[in-house]
């Protein structure tokens, strides 16, 4: 996906102000499929992107800030483990 049309860049805008995010806040969010393609991009310009794997609760409580959100009941959040990236100092 190219940082040139709005997707990108709201997601870049995101990371630019030292946010984290994962691929499901990109998709929800921003609207980006391809979140790792934002962050390729983004290290292929000079940024330093951090990732780590955190829970799926994390990025989940996020998400309910600003969205109706429920995960199923008998989904494991705490188990099951995402990336999430966001820009090193």
């Amino acid at each position: 996906m190219s940082i040139r049309n709005g997707l990108g860049l709201a997601a870049k805008e995101h990371i630019a102000s030292h946010q984290p995010i994962t691929r499901l806040e990109g998709m929800l969010l921003y609207g980006v499929s391809n979140l790792s393609d934002v962050v390729s991009n983004l290290r292929k310009q000079g940024w330093v992107i951090k990732s780590r794997k955190v829970p799926f609760a994390k990025p989940l409580r996020r998400l309910k800030q600003d969205l109706t959100i429920e995960a199923p009941k008998n989904l494991p959040t705490r188990e099951i483990m995402v990336t999430e990236y966001w820009l090193s100092e």
